[in-house]
């Protein structure tokens, strides 16, 4: 008898593929949820990494031109008042609100410095919301894409138990199946979500740390223009 249950065993597919087939309506739409939600975060993972690098790169560029000894007004001209980069960005609004402040005589307008340094902080806001957009995609996967997985556990858990019931046997090749079918959506859970977790803290330190530069540039920019202000 139990050779024979062995054998039966043998001759299931225990395949991904077949295991989903096998699964119940409701299971399969949480693989399938699970699965896009992989995939999604996934997208974002690669997008990111690639806008992040590009940001780094055209940081450095402009970090190598701003401290050349190139007039400032020479250097803004060069990349006007509307750039692509965001080290750029942050410049071209320093120095917009810089010939603003000035009276057609010559002299300054009062309040200039925190004109100067606010236009900067709305520009570095604009960015941080851009490097940071897309993450909590990442979050929500890491955080819900387990509790997901073990759902569709539970339900294909419950289905094993009943078939059970119902075919009264409690033999290898009627449990095996269903068991496997509902661990399937656990392991899909954690497929999406570790994957997620991990890069959300390393993105979101990347994107911190990209932040913090443009901020340092912005001080040491308002210091320049400090300076011009007092002589």
């Amino acid at each position: 008898m139990e050779t024979e249950t062995l054998a039966m065993a043998q001759e299931i597919d225990f395949s991904i593929l077949a295991l989903f087939l096998r699964a119940t309506l409701t299971v399969k739409l949480v693989m399938v949820i699970l699965v896009i939600a992989s995939f999604w975060s996934w997208s974002t993972i690669i997008q990111k990494l690639i806008a992040f690098r590009a940001a780094r790169a055209e940081a450095a560029v402009f970090d190598r031109a701003f401290w050349s000894g190139e007039p400032l007004d020479e250097l803004f001209e060069k990349i006007g008042p509307t750039p692509e980069g965001a080290s750029e960005k942050v410049f071209a609004a320093g120095m917009i609100e810089w010939r603003r402040s000035h009276r057609q005589d010559g002299g300054l307008i009062a309040g200039a410095q925190a004109r100067i340094d606010r236009s900067m902080d709305v520009a570095i806001a604009k960015e941080s919301e851009r490097l940071n957009s897309g993450l909590s995609l990442l979050a929500t996967v890491g955080s819900t894409a387990p509790f997901i997985g073990l759902f569709g556990t539970v339900i294909g858990i419950m289905n094993a138990f009943v078939e059970i019931a119902q075919e009264q046997n409690t033999n290898l090749a009627v449990v095996a199946p269903g068991i496997a079918e509902a661990l399937l959506a656990t392991g899909l859970g954690l497929l999406a979500a570790i994957p997620a977790v991990i890069f959300y803290n390393k993105l979101s330190a990347d994107a911190d740390h990209i932040i913090s530069g443009y901020e340092a540039f912005a001080d040491e920019f308002a210091t320049i223009l400090s300076r011009q202000l007092d002589s």
